[in-house]
């Protein structure tokens, strides 16, 4: 499948700025599900870009502007084609062991209510145990399609309800408790709870299971990634894999807005 994707997120400040640096994180790499057709970053102001990758491999793009500058808009723009994998993550160059993927942080720490939901799903076979946990998630909540503020697992749970990245964090947490390495994915989709323009980017999990490697998991689906999805960037939890972040110098507060558009692409 060949799959357009426009995201533009736009800053705008109370008070002039002096400066703004922004880390991006919305450049997809290749791997054997996918191949970067065309991909573009453009900025409306005078605007300096470098590109790296941080610890997890995830392709950056630092933004530097000097002020003043009341308002920031980017727009990024690319194709990707897609294969359908069943999630199965092939032909990437992992800087880190799974084993690095068992620490957790406050977003994807089991506490002893998950711990007993995790360890519930009774399947000696890793990869049904795997998928079960990804049906558990959908099973416990309801899933939006609206920002998250960084809510800790157990409150999701207890809620009832999360936004996509919510559940990601949910099913990373479950992992966690049923002895996978996991982590979190941001990406796009061109299905989900929020079809059409949307407010952030897409979110599932990735657990590791032995022999055959990182399997991507989309409690929004119930089932695997699969051709209709894109794969951007990978963490321990949602503040590793943030499409844009940064600091700022000046006063004032400021307002962001965001809209993702993914779309299929004619051959």
């Amino acid at each position: 499948m060949r799959l357009s994707i426009d995201h533009h997120s736009t800053y705008t400040f109370s008070q002039p700025q002096a400066r703004v640096v922004q880390l991006l994180r919305v450049t997809p790499g290749d791997y054997a599900a996918q191949t970067v057709i065309d991909w573009r970053i453009d900025v409306d102001c005078d605007a300096r870009l470098r590109t790296g990758l941080d610890g997890f491999g995830n392709v950056t793009t630092m933004l530097y502007v000097d002020g003043p500058i009341e308002r920031i808009a980017i727009t990024v723009r690319g194709e990707v084609l897609t294969e359908d994998m069943a999630g199965i993550v092939k032909g990437i160059d992992e800087p880190l062991p799974p084993l690095f993927y068992t620490r957790t942080t406050p977003l994807t720490a089991p506490d002893p209510t998950i711990t007993v939901l995790a360890r519930g799903v009774g399947s000696s076979d890793r990869l049904e145990r795997a998928h079960a946990l990804n049906a558990l998630v959908g099973s416990s909540i309801k899933i939006h399609g609206g920002r998250t503020v960084g809510t800790p697992p157990a409150e999701i749970l207890a809620r009832g309800s999360g936004s996509v990245k919510d559940a990601a964090h949910l099913l990373v947490a479950l992992g966690h408790a049923a002895d996978f390495p996991a982590r979190i994915v941001s990406g796009h989709s061109l299905h989900g709870p929020d079809r059409g323009t949307r407010q952030s980017a897409h979110y599932w999990a990735e657990l590791h299971i032995e022999r055959l490697g990182w399997i991507g998991l989309d409690p929004c689906s119930g089932f695997s990634p699969d051709e209709s999805c894109v794969r951007v960037a990978v963490g321990l939890d949602g503040s590793d894999v943030n499409p844009v972040s940064g600091c700022r110098k000046g006063g004032g507060i400021e307002e962001l807005d965001v809209g993702v558009y993914v779309g299929q692409s004619q051959d």
